[in-house]
């Protein structure tokens, strides 16, 4: 998806539909989906300052109730205990009052969570390139699938299982290696047509 997002020095004023479009983009719960490295927080944070709405993070959100970082959730109760975590607090806050949601990246594989994010919330499905990806998780920690492994190799098995199941969310946007507001600019683009289209909310 190709969006123009102008020159940033130009005053909001000179584009006569920007107000309306921002409101449009705002009138649902978002949520952010994809594979770690897509730049789910990152971009979410922006995005929901762009649009005026609460931002959170359900990585954040699981660790705050847990007590514990993710990395020692799954190292001590493992993989399964963390999803079935993850489930529950996702649920908690698709309220449905808009926001902006980030996931973390195997959020979306769980039946029942997919379900409530393509129900309640517009699911965004922000799909960037292997290389890309590779770069951005090297430069963060505590991601433990990935401990003791080749990210590339994770990544790719990763992504041949997920992007079918991420591909069921109705908005799918590039996560470039470029600056993230123009990619937040084309969410916003996608996200006020749909809505647009959407006639009344859910």
């Amino acid at each position: 998806m190709s969006v123009n997002n102008g020159d940033p020095k130009i005053p909001p004023a000179a584009d006569p539909g920007q107000a309306e479009r921002l409101v449009l983009a705002a009138r649902r719960p978002v949520t952010l989906i994809g594979l770690m490295g897509a730049g789910k927080s990152s971009i979410g944070k922006r995005l929901a300052d762009r649009l005026g709405l609460p931002f959170v993070d359900a990585d954040d959100e699981i660790v705050l109730a847990a007590g514990l970082s993710i990395p020692e959730i799954f190292e001590r109760f493992g993989e399964a205990h963390f999803r079935d975590g993850e489930r529950r607090v996702i649920a908690r806050l698709i309220d449905g009052s808009p926001k902006v949601i980030a996931t973390g990246g195997g959020a979306f594989m769980n039946d029942e969570t997919r379900a409530l994010i393509l129900a309640r919330t517009l699911g965004v499905w922000l799909d960037a390139d292997i290389a890309t990806l590779v770069e951005r998780v090297r430069r963060r920690g505590g991601r433990p699938l990935l401990a003791g492994r080749d990210p590339g190799q994770v990544l790719r098995e990763l992504a041949a299982v997920r992007s079918p199941v991420y591909a069921l969310a109705p908005i799918r946007i590039a996560s470039k290696a470029g600056p993230h507001g123009d990619t937040v600019e084309a969410i916003i683009t996608a996200l006020a047509a749909a809505n647009s289209n959407s006639g009344a909310l859910p």
